[in-house]
């Protein structure tokens, strides 16, 4: 029967559209704290029998250490052991740590191979061998030999759960097969590997084509023509690249053999993104991803190694003001005007090397183009110096009644915003090239260009034309 949608009907769906969140509201979380504290736990029990494991994540998140232990050790039949792979990091090693290892090594008995991996990973070694110790041997293999691949690569990042089959059935005989092991199965797969005796991979078919093919069909004749085979030990953001750039749902993993180990699925793949993302942002400000949830001493101590470099170059920047220390006295509009000149050149800077950073990791500049996008950067710093140099001067030349002045701070702002877009594209790019992550050393080089390039062009002008 056909519907209509009246404009009421339209509404309601509006408000239900707005009123959906997909995170948990102040609100609810104080509602569970209070139930908590109360020992009302038939509330307690309800909300978190109605929460995702995303949503407890979040729960767990939030609130306060002693409640977080409190709801993990009276409600332990509520948490699913993926909650904690949908943590921070370094809250779930916090809060993983104070368990005994029997309770932990429990969980991570239930889950796949990949998410008992991110699980157990930021563990401290020590406790971390203690949990392994108490796992059947098969799930003890599985993570020891996953733990052996290099950090953030594809053998830290696969499951070993997956579908494989020889090349010589039928779809008849597959899906006969896969009827059958159901229990033995992953619990989600997107495709089928076809493998030799071996297990050397020879190809891979999506689950939709065994399903919609005749029993009579052979396999050999349905697989892909690519299958994209990823080695173990690639990095985790080349396997995201990857994924992006030829639009996998899943990719096998091979060893150095070419032996089928494991699969990669987009899921995994997104979680990837979303940290690579989050770590070069916050690495351009010279801090770290666990922080928030971080001991007081443990972030202090991360960050003053780059506030003591920064502090190093902001004395180089007073070195470059001390030499012109007489003028200053002479023209005391030098002191108020000096800052202008330094800002306009570090955000014009920060602007370009944000640019290239990302360009530099989502692989879209090489030796091609790369001359062309520090040219680019450049014209436009200096297209941006020229309009601001117009504009700064005029204000200066009003402010203080000084021709000469304005032509001076219009011509150090076209100098310093020209540096800027020159050393903002180019010192990530430089930096790449000597195999150092251009998203943690570039903003304090780029702060120390703009600040000795702007005060020297700016105090070196006013000496020679203004003393």
């Amino acid at each position: 029967m056909e519907t209509t949608s009246t404009p009421e009907t339209q509404e309601d769906s509006a408000d239900l559209r707005e009123e959906k969140s997909f995170h948990l509201s102040d609100e609810e979380i104080k509602d569970i704290v209070g139930a908590l504290r109360q020992q009302d736990a038939d509330t307690v029990n309800a909300a978190l029998t109605d929460l995702s494991t995303a949503d407890t994540a979040e729960l767990l998140s939030k609130i306060k250490s002693e409640d977080r232990e409190e709801l993990l050790s009276m409600y332990q039949e509520h948490i699913d052991p993926l909650i904690f792979t949908d943590m921070d990091a370094e809250l779930s090693r916090a809060t993983l740590s104070a368990m005994p290892p029997a309770q932990v090594a429990q969980m991570i008995s239930e889950l796949e191979s990949d998410d008992a991996l991110l699980l157990i990973e930021p563990l401290d070694p020590d406790f971390r061998h203690e949990v392994i110790k108490k796992l059947s041997a098969k799930t003890r293999l599985v993570l020891e030999e996953g733990l052996s691949f290099p950090e953030d690569s594809a053998g830290r990042l696969m499951q070993r759960e997956l579908v494989a089959i020889p090349e010589f059935w039928t779809v008849g005989k597959t899906l006969d097969y896969l009827r059958a092991a159901s229990e033995t199965l992953p619990e989600d797969f997107l495709n089928i590997f076809i493998v030799d005796p071996s297990y050397h991979l020879k190809g891979a078919i999506p689950l939709n084509r065994v399903v919609r093919a005749r029993r009579s069909e052979k396999i050999a004749d349905l697989k892909l023509d690519e299958t994209n085979p990823i080695p173990a030990d690639m990095d985790q953001e080349e396997v995201a690249h990857l994924f992006r750039r030829e639009d996998l749902l899943s990719a096998p993993v091979v060893d150095e053999n070419d032996r089928l180990i494991g699969v990669i699925t987009i899921d995994d793949v997104i979680d990837v993104i979303d940290e690579e993302a989050q770590e070069d942002i916050l690495r351009l400000a010279g801090v770290d991803q666990g922080d928030l949830y971080s001991a007081v001493f443990t972030t202090t101590g991360k960050r003053f190694r780059w506030l003591f470099v920064n502090l190093l170059t902001a004395i180089l920047a007073s070195i470059v003001i001390s030499f012109f220390d007489a003028t200053i006295e002479q023209i005391v509009a030098l002191a108020v005007l000096m800052p202008i000149v330094a800002s306009m050149g570090g955000n014009a800077g920060t602007q370009a090397m944000t640019v290239a950073v990302r360009a530099i990791a989502t692989h879209e500049i090489s030796s091609t183009n790369t001359w062309r996008v520090i040219w680019k950067e450049t014209l436009v710093g200096t297209i941006n110096g020229a309009v601001f140099a117009v504009i700064t001067g005029i204000i200066a030349a009003l402010w203080f009644g000084s021709t000469i002045l304005g032509i001076v701070i219009a011509t150090a702002m076209i100098i310093n915003l020209i540096a800027a877009g020159l050393s903002g594209a180019g010192i990530p790019v430089l930096l790449n090239k000597f195999g150092s992550d251009p998203a943690v050393s570039s903003t304090v080089l780029l702060t120390t260009v703009t600040d000795v390039v702007g005060f020297l062009s700016f105090l070196g002008l006013a000496a020679i034309f203004m003393a």
